[in-house]
């Protein structure tokens, strides 16, 4: 039963982390059109889905954390999952820099229109939970 409210209490506080951060969001998109800087609401939207997933590992690298083990961190896990996922999440934001089309998989992102959001959100909210997941204690 412990461990159910334990759960119960980290699915609220991961809701209420989600729910704080689209009203952050939504104030974002209204500071964008007062002063035309985009670099808060970019930067956030990259970030906060990283947290998120950060937020979802959380739990059991907690639980694995009371084992007392030596630290160690899973290279080949960040680099096969994690780096590739980083590039997918950042990938909107080097189209607009000056790299610009000379990027892999730089036009698919056009192509993709209005799902580029969802697709970088979730490739943020892996990258968040992989980072954490690398971690081994």
């Amino acid at each position: 039963m412990k461990r159910f409210i334990s759960y119960l209490m980290w699915v609220a506080i991961i809701g209420i982390g989600i729910y704080s951060g689209l009203r952050f969001r939504v104030y974002l998109g209204k500071e964008e059109e007062i002063s035309y800087n985009d670099l808060p609401i970019m930067i956030f939207s990259f970030v906060f889905p990283i947290i998120i997933g950060i937020l979802l590992r959380l739990p059991n690298f907690l639980i694995e954390k009371k084992g007392k083990k030596k630290w160690s961190f899973d290279w080949v896990k960040l680099i096969a999952i994690a780096f590739p996922v980083l590039y997918v999440a950042l990938l909107p934001y080097l189209v607009y820099s000056s790299l610009g089309e000379e990027l892999l998989f730089s036009k698919q992102v056009f192509l993709l229109g209005d799902t580029t959001i969802t697709l970088t959100t979730v490739a943020g909210i892996v990258f968040g939970y992989v980072l954490l997941d690398s971690v081994k204690v």
